[in-house]
């Protein structure tokens, strides 16, 4: 049977690692025995328990889906064992990682993907190391130094840093005093205008800085050898006291080193800025802290291919590339370098945003983007900071959390939109959320998996995700378009139509009149209809959508938990047992976050204090800057979390990504601001457009028929792609809504 040969599988699996495998029990209690379970489903749980309570995986740093075994479906039909396939596996590294997954990747949760333990060394591979490592390791023959990132470099920093060299090598000989310092400066020169292959080394590096009982080859290994770091620079421990009171020293701290601090200064934030341009940053860097600082006589530059370490001396630089394509993984302190790098962004937007409140240095536009474009970083630390507080607390916190801070990205936007909107009288804003909302459900309906479909099926032939699972999420959005769009088809029904403009085309009183600006008119007898039917129905409509919202997360997460089968294995590679590191601390951890909401609150502000230009002088339609700018760019986290499980074969959790957020927009951020225009009143009323009902339902059909099978390929990612552009054309040639 398939119960006994996937153990001895997983026995001879384990068996290289000296793990003792137990036996299947033959009987199961009705606990471990999914609530509807088909045989198949049977041998599926009984291969997962195995599985899991063995701990069997093989390690892998990320998620990876688990694929049913083979014997299972030989005897079965794929029909029948198609749920044998669609349980997903994820490796925790440590037991706060395994709680995280635990109390995150449920229905109904945003899937964060920061990673908030850090990773232990031994377990990282080469190029990863490599980042992280100092420039001090040579290495053996690597192929030519002459690359297109060389080259970059010198046509950026190399050619006008030399110069820069040259010229205060230059003043240190005229000064007499500095004239080793000028020497110093001339060989610089040559070194910075092209560094790679060659090597700076401190030739008299004393043995003192050697730990008692530590062999001398342990100087030289560091970070990227796997070995401990190099030890940090102290120059009390090599510098005579004398050497700093040189009449030279004193010059050459005076007029020479101050301006290459500020040259390299300018290299290292402009290097670290552009991400893949980091080693020149950390060249720039140590050069300015060791190289410069060191005695001229002590500083040695060659060759590579003519230098011979001394046992007692020290590599100080040796670079090989200025360039390498996988920074885009470096993390400070777990952050990942672009939203550290995007940090300052919103500082920059909140000073320009309330301290040039007339426009004197920057126009309406541009403060409206930057402050657009500071929503994505904060939205990266509000969910590190969901994750982390997740990570170490129980599933009611976590889940308390992360309902609660959400959606407050999108929230925090709209609520200041229509309170804008209210305070000046002007109906665009509200208009301008609807086209946000529905932009938000299109898109994470038809992009977003559309997208992690095509960048998956690229890399694999053939996904398989959980049918099930997106059965329920189909289902429920189902319910709650049907739900928002109940109040619109109800004016369709009984709303009496008002047009602005008619006019007779045949010139006969009893001929045809073509009409413009029509709408159904909701106010008639001083709104009759609207406050008697259409808003005790939007009231109703709100109340039941978030309890729909319970019902499925109380179905999924309780009484047919199995159907959303997330399996959480904590095997890690033999002989490494390692404590887990938090990056944030749960105090640290709720500091940023509200800090994060802060800041989220204020850039959402701005940039509803800013987009009223765009709206009235832009020849886009209205319709096209909220469902594509104002409803995406906050979602392009979520985006990339969900290309990220995708290229891991997770195209489950990719699905879960759009599905959660569409489920959300739907069953919780629009009751929230029904139930906020009942205490701060507004014009937004539940009410939306044709072309807005007619793309969502469109929308969400689609999604079902695609989900149907439980496997797709980059061909259907494509066909939903393609989709969405086409609703987009549509939404940038219709006109603007009335009151815009």
């Amino acid at each position: 049977m398939a119960t006994e040969s996937e153990p001895g599988r997983c026995h001879r699996r384990c068996a290289q690692e000296g793990l003792d495998v137990l036996k299947v029990p033959e009987t199961h209690s009705d606990g471990d025995i999914p609530r509807r379970g088909s045989l198949c489903d049977r041998h599926c749980a009984a291969i997962n328990n195995v599985q899991g309570d063995l701990g069997c995986h093989q390690h892998h740093p990320r998620g990876h889906a688990a694929v049913s075994s083979p014997l299972c479906c030989q005897q079965h039909s794929e029909e029948v064992c198609e749920s044998c396939v669609v349980k997903t596996t994820l490796t925790a590294e440590n037991a706060v990682e395994a709680n995280k997954l635990s109390n995150n990747y449920k229905f109904g949760f945003k899937k964060w993907k920061s990673h908030i333990t850090a990773r232990p060394w031994e377990d990282r591979s080469e190029i990863v190391k490599e980042l992280y490592s100092d420039l001090n390791v040579i290495r053996g023959p690597g192929g030519s130094t002459v690359t297109c990132g060389n080259i970059l470099y010198l046509l950026l920093f190399g050619w006008w840093l030399s110069l820069l060299y040259v010229l205060v090598a230059a003043g240190m000989f005229v000064t007499v005093v500095g004239v080793p310092y000028g020497r110093l400066c001339w060989n610089l020169a040559g070194y910075f205008l092209w560094p790679f292959g060659k090597v700076i080394q401190n030739v008299e590096s004393p043995k003192s800085r050697q730990a008692p009982g530590v062999h001398e080859a342990n100087t030289e290994s560091s970070a990227l050898l796997g070995g401990p770091a190099p030890h940090r620079w102290d120059p009390r421990c090599w510098v005579d006291e004398g050497y700093w009171k040189r009449a030279g020293t004193v010059v050459w701290l005076c007029l020479g080193y101050p301006l290459l601090v500020l040259a390299h200064g300018l290299v290292c934030v402009t290097a670290w800025l552009l991400v893949f341009l980091i080693p020149v940053a950390k060249l720039s860097a140590r050069t300015a802290v060791r190289v410069l600082l060191l005695p001229p006589e002590r500083v040695c530059i060659r060759r590579l291919r003519m230098t011979e370490v001394p046992l007692d001396g020290e590599v100080i630089l040796c670079c090989y590339r200025a360039v390498n394509p996988y920074y885009y993984k470096y993390a400070v302190d777990g952050i990942n370098v672009f939203a550290v790098n995007l940090l300052p962004l919103v500082l920059v937007t909140l000073v320009l945003g309330y301290v040039d409140s007339h426009n004197q240095l920057t126009s309406s536009p541009v403060k409206f983007t930057l402050a657009l474009l500071s929503i994505m970083p904060l939205s990266y630390y509000i969910g590190m900071a969901i994750a982390s507080i997740s990570a170490q607390s129980n599933f009611a916190v976590g889940a308390v959390v992360n309902a609660t801070f959400g959606s407050i990205t999108e929230l925090t936007f709209y609520i200041t939109a229509l309170i804008k909107g209210s305070r000046e009288g002007n109906s665009c804003y509200a208009e301008i959320v609807k086209s946000a909302l529905t932009g938000t459900l299109v898109g994470c309906v038809l992009f977003v998996p559309g997208l992690c479909m095509v960048i998956g099926g690229i890399r694999h032939q053939e996904q398989r995700f959980n049918s099930r699972s997106a059965g329920v999420s189909s289902a429920l959005l189902f319910l709650s378009v049907g739900g928002v769009f109940a109040p619109t088809l109800f004016s369709k029904v009984y709303g009496k139509l008002v047009c602005g403009e008619c006019h007779n085309v045949t010139q006969n009183p009893l001929g045809h009149y073509l009409c413009h600006n029509c709408h159904f008119d909701l106010m008639e007898n001083n709104g009759t209809l609207y406050y008697s039917h259409v808003q005790p129905l939007v009231y109703t409509v709100s109340l039941l959508l978030p309890a729909a919202y319970l019902i499925g997360l109380f179905f999924t997460l309780k009484t047919h938990s199995h159907i959303y089968d997330i399996h959480i294995s904590d095997c890690h590679m033999p002989g490494h047992h390692h404590s887990a590191v938090v990056h944030w601390s749960r105090w640290r951890a709720l500091v940023i976050l509200l800090l994060s909401t802060l800041c989220m609150s204020a850039c959402a502000d701005l940039a509803t204090e800013h987009i009223s230009p765009i709206l009235t002088n832009s020849t886009i339609s209205q319709y096209f800057i909220g469902v594509t700018v104002l409803a995406m760019v906050p979602e392009l986290p979520e985006i990339v979390n969900g290309i990220q499980f995708a290229l891991q074969n997770n195209l489950s959790l990719s699905i879960e990504i759009g599905n959660c957020i569409a489920v959300q927009v739907c069953m919780l951020q629009i009751p929230i601001l029904v139930l906020f225009t009942i205490f701060y009143p507004t014009n937004f009323t539940l009410v939306f457009s044709d072309l807005h009902v007619y793309a969502s339902m469109f929308s969400v059909v689609l999604m079902n028929y695609i989900f149907m099978d439980g496997k797709c390929d980059y061909f259907q990612g494509t066909v939903l792609v393609m989709v969405y552009f086409i609703l987009l054309a549509v939404y940038f040639f219709a006109p603007s809504p009335s009151g815009c």
